[in-house]
């Protein structure tokens, strides 16, 4: 019983109640969980007969054993059967199965599925094509019909590889990338080649024939702009116009040596250009200090300018593939954290089909013992570790499975303590019947008033210990049940401790047998 609900209640993929517009038909109370107050998924039963959701039942006792609130206002609470406790709760796989065949809708705009709440579950439930869901990169709500083309054509949030770097971008990134794009196709104005990669353009420029700068003498006064094809036939032709525009130059440095005193000399400063190192009593005019220098100082302002645009360049070069780093790395992050999430989801979907397999196992299990004559015999195997688990407080109390007085008659379970209850612990095996709900109960004679007779057949078929009583009419435990099953009634004495030790006749294989007679005259 303990392995059971350990098995049902640590599922970790499970969901709150099924939301009750689902539902085609009214809902009935009972299908109710007492927690989310929506239709129950995948049924418990607590020992006092209310039930829950195994996603609510397991958050209520997350932390412990705790009253439930549902007994509370139903003015029934009574200790410790109230108590809401994992150990001592099981799947009620008999609701489940009514819940299953309940009649459903999809609540999505525009769809027109209906089924069972079973096949909504299995089948429809997070596969509806008309579903909104959220796009895990935009962010955006999308029908679900449409998450493959949302995802390759108009996520904004999509992710592109460039075509000229291979390098991979956003969708709203992409057309940035291609203004600073090291690989991107240029086109030279002067030539018309195409295709040149960005990163080579400029060394094309420089190179091209057809590529126009200015003539080196621009510095002296030339004005023409030539190809650089042509730029040395500009030079052959132009030399006289350039030996023109030379000539004030060095008329001008001329003049200037004549005037300057024979014990003084020309040096260079730090840069600057020239000057006259002036002797004592001699003097430097301003048009002296200025002729020569500035066409110096031009060239070498001229040169850091230069170099300082080829280190700007190669600054924004570097920032663009920092920038394209970065963002891969922000990818590769993205695409880890997807295919965890993928894993997760794996690793809940095995979950669910364990869960699954497990209940269909119980549910052939109950078909394969459930009997319709009022006679049930329960095949107890594992005494001694069931004894050991009762010793230990693990698994106080085990049930049975449901039995009938005819197949639309009362439904029956017995609830046996293998190591007693009240008067009985620790010294005697404690046997009750329990009136369980059934589905025709309505069609019933109320209260139950049946006799019952309870055995432990000696395997021997010798002599068996045998225990029989009448129902009290007034006692709760023989009316009409109002909850999954009613408080359990039978003998907390039924069988010394003692009589199993050894070579019991009533133990044989480490199995005892437990038989239930319901006396159906008058039914």
């Amino acid at each position: 019983m303990e392995k059971m609900s350990r098995i049902f209640l640590d599922c970790s993929s499970s969901l709150p109640g099924i939301p009750l517009s689902v539902l085609s038909v009214p809902m009935e109370n009972k299908y109710r969980c007492q927690q989310c107050l929506q239709v129950l998924r995948k049924p418990v039963q607590a020992q006092c007969g209310h039930r829950f959701c195994v996603h609510c039942f397991k958050q209520l006792t997350s932390s412990g054993p705790r009253p439930c609130e549902a007994c509370r206002q139903e003015e029934i609470y009574e200790e410790p059967i109230s108590i809401l406790n994992s150990s001592e709760a099981f799947p009620d796989n008999a609701a489940g199965r009514e819940i299953a065949s309940l009649p459903a809708r999809c609540l999505n705009q525009d769809c027109k599925w209906t089924g069972s709440i079973k096949e909504y579950e299995i089948l429809h439930e997070g596969h509806c094509e008309f579903e909104r869901i959220q796009c895990e990169d935009c962010q955006n709500f999308i029908l679900r019909m449409d998450k493959d083309r949302h995802t390759e054509r108009e996520c904004e949030a999509r992710t592109l590889n460039c075509k000229y770097c291979k390098m991979t971008f956003n969708f709203k990134d992409i057309k940035a990338h291609d203004e600073v794009c090291v690989k991107f196709p240029l086109q030279c104005k002067d030539c018309g080649k195409k295709k040149i990669p960005r990163e080579k353009f400029l060394d094309h420029s420089r190179s091209c024939v057809k590529s126009k700068g200015v003539c080196p003498f621009s510095e002296v006064g030339c004005k023409s702009v030539v190809e650089n094809g042509k730029l040395g036939d500009h030079e052959q032709s132009s030399v006289m116009e350039h030996l023109r525009l030379l000539l004030p130059m060095v008329l001008s440095m001329s003049r200037t040596r004549p005037n300057a005193s024979g014990s003084s000399e020309w040096q260079e400063d730090s840069g600057l250009g020239l000057y006259r190192a002036a002797e004592e009593g001699g003097s430097v005019t301003m048009g002296d200090a200025v002729r020569v220098p500035p066409v110096d100082l031009v060239k070498k302002v001229t040169a850091l300018e230069n170099i300082i645009c080829v280190l700007n360049r190669e600054v924004e070069r570097s920032s663009v593939t920092l920038e394209a780093f970065t963002h891969q790395h922000r990818l590769d992050q993205e695409k880890i954290e997807n295919l965890s999430n993928k894993i997760s989801q794996l690793e809940r979907t095995v979950t669910m089909r364990d869960l699954q397999l497990s209940q269909t196992e119980q549910m052939v299990r109950e078909l394969q013992l459930c009997t319709y004559d009022g006679i049930f015999i329960w095949k107890i195997a594992d005494f001694s570790r069931r004894r050991q688990e009762a010793v230990a407080g693990r698994t106080p109390a085990m049930f049975s499975p449901a039995f009938y007085s005819s197949k639309y008659g009362y439904k029956m379970c017995l609830r046996l303590y293998l190591n007693g209850d009240g008067t009985g612990r620790g010294t005697h095996l404690s046997l009750f019947f329990v009136v369980m709900r059934g589905k025709c109960d309505a069609l019933l004679k109320w209260p139950f008033s049946q006799k019952v007779t309870l055995m432990l057949l000696d395997q021997n078929n010798r002599e068996h210990i045998i225990d029989a009583f009448r129902p009290d009419v007034t006692s709760t435990s023989f009316q009409q049940p109002i909850s999954e099953m009613n408080i359990a009634s039978g003998c907390p004495l039924f069988c010394p401790l003692a009589k199993l030790a050894g070579k019991s006749p009533y133990l044989r294989d480490d199995t005892i047998f437990i038989k239930a007679i319901v006396d159906l005259t008058g039914l």
